[in-house]
């Protein structure tokens, strides 16, 4: 299955992400860009991006691009270091990229930048790689 379609399926129930206005720009294998615009309901009390809404949109990136190869990957271990501050209004661009795939353990950087292509967060995930594809996935609900 190409990784368009892998995505695709996802947001289908992935209604977290689409509650977000997450769009996603591209997507390859061990890859995705998506872009959202800071809302008024995304901001903490200083008037800046919560770092939970940081954290999720990277969190996306880092599952679409994981699940590109085909088979179900699941987080084993992320975490994320917050690098300036993002106000309401704000276009911000998540880039989620495979740093390392083995057989049953993949490796993601993804970085959120404003539009000055300033860093905004660095998030880094690691994956753990079912045997199940997206193909066989897809005939268990038929």
């Amino acid at each position: 299955m190409e990784p368009n379609a892998i995505v695709d399926r996802m947001l289908e129930q992935d209604y977290f992400s689409r509650w977000l206005g997450l769009e996603i720009t591209s997507v390859g294998k061990g890859s995705c860009t998506l872009a959202y615009t800071v809302r008024r309901d995304m901001l903490n009390g200083h008037g800046q991006v919560h770092g939970g809404v940081l954290f999720s949109a990277s969190d996306s990136a880092f599952a679409f691009a994981s699940n590109s190869q085909g088979r179900i990957a699941v987080a084993l271990d992320v975490s994320i270091t917050f690098t300036k501050a993002a106000k309401e209004g704000e276009r911000l661009r998540v880039t989620a990229q495979e740093q390392h795939l083995g057989n049953k353990v993949g490796v993601y950087d993804i970085r959120t930048e404003n539009e000055q292509g300033q860093l905004v967060a660095l998030f880094k995930g690691t994956v753990y790689r079912t045997s199940v594809s997206f193909d066989d996935a897809a005939e268990d609900k038929s």
